[in-house]
């Protein structure tokens, strides 16, 4: 198949995919439509791997050396608004993520190299669930993913809106942060809005919380350091006369480093406790890790980088991109596993770019090629023949 072709049928699966989205682990139809097709290239599959998980293996030559290349397949939550013919027929879920261009995009690097075999080693095909809450690479790893299929180096990519139409852009080091989720809990005693003197407030004391916890990065953590602490959401049992026995704060905080976010977790339950305990208040606070950084191993990142000149130019390639303080489930499978995240820039020449995760964002076929050829150099270079 010739690349005018195999772009075409790249893009007609890309639409299919885009038209029927999958939430975290509902990925069934995605699972299914990528194990047929990895079958078909006569590459041997796996199903089930972290609930909907699928692994593709492709030997050739007698290389021993394993890379990994990954791809996520779920969607979110949210009614697409494009009006485009392929869009969503999923009711409250569209791949306005890209996630579905990801997919395709690894299909197409699993295409080029099943047909050429240039290479002397094993690829992995690693299509992982629920990227979006953070929860398939940890499922992927628990149901024994590195076990079952042992792994050198592992690579994956995004694509960003910020970055022109087919740059690679990337970084040794964090390139995108860990995600750390808090719920506090306050607990006081209501009663009538014309009798504070008779209350615990618990309210006044969430919102001197609040505030409290912005000192955590402007104070504790360390100024060379980058850190996020968002206060996003807050409940009462309230009403406009009656202050509330009962308050609850949302958020997440942001950092590139385990060090950081233990700080944050600790300080943030001092701040809450003491705050608490002087205005005779109760508290709970629970903290989760939910998302571990992405961080780019410094050699690997040296081989995507050479990677990505071979395939669109070294003008096109940015090495010392910006970190993002967004964050992406990549980063458990590279904590001890030596690996790489690229971002594939998808902004199209002279229109304003969409964001991701907006109710009218579409994945830039164009790039479905840019990134099949840039898995597929990676692995020529890694494992050559």
């Amino acid at each position: 198949m010739n690349r005018e072709q195999l772009k075409h049928e790249l893009i007609q699966w890309r639409h299919e995919l885009h038209t029927h989205p999958e939430s975290a682990f509902e990925e069934v139809h995605t699972a299914a439509f990528v194990a047929e097709k990895l079958r078909e290239m006569g590459i041997e599959v796996s199903t089930g791997i972290g609930k909907t998980g699928v692994v593709g293996t492709l030997k050739a030559g007698d290389g021993t050396r394993v890379i990994g290349l990954r791809a996520d397949m779920d969607c979110i939550w949210i009614q697409e608004e494009t009006g485009l013919p392929w869009r969503s027929e999923n009711p409250g879920r569209m791949h306005a993520c890209g996630h579905d261009g990801h997919t395709v995009t690894l299909l197409g690097a699993a295409k080029l190299l099943s047909e050429s075999r240039d290479f002397s080693g094993t690829v992995r095909f690693v299509f992982q669930p629920a990227e979006e809450p953070g929860y398939g690479s940890r499922a992927m790893i628990e149901d024994g993913f590195f076990e079952r299929f042992p792994v050198d180096e592992m690579y994956g990519l995004h694509n960003m809106p910020q970055y022109p139409s087919g740059t690679i852009a990337l970084r040794a080091g964090g390139i995108m942060a860990g995600e750390d989720n808090f719920t506090i809990r306050i607990k006081g005693k209501g009663g009538h809005a014309s009798a504070p003197d008779m209350v615990r407030d618990p309210l006044v004391t969430s919102a001197q919380i609040i505030c409290a916890l912005q000192t955590i990065v402007a104070r504790n953590v360390t100024p060379t350091d980058t850190a996020v602490v968002s206060c996003t959401e807050i409940e009462t049992d309230g009403a406009h006369n009656a202050i509330p026995s009962n308050v609850v704060i949302r958020g997440d905080a942001r950092s590139f480093r385990p060090e950081v976010s233990r700080l944050i977790e600790e300080r943030m339950r001092a701040v809450c406790e003491h705050i608490c305990q002087m205005n005779g208040a109760e508290c709970e606070v629970i903290y989760t890790h939910e998302f571990a950084p992405t961080f780019n191993w410094k050699e690997q990142a040296g081989y995507a980088a050479e990677a990505a000149k071979a395939v669109v130019g070294a003008e096109r390639v940015i090495e010392e991109c910006a970190p993002l303080m967004s964050s992406e489930d990549f980063g458990r499978f590279i904590e001890e596993i030596p690996g790489c995240f690229v971002f594939l820039g998808n902004r199209r020449e002279g229109e304003e770019p969409l964001p991701l995760h907006n109710s009218k964002f579409d994945y830039n076929d164009g790039l479905l090629m840019v990134g099949a050829e840039f898995f597929s150099e990676l692995v020529r270079r890694r494992i050559p023949r």
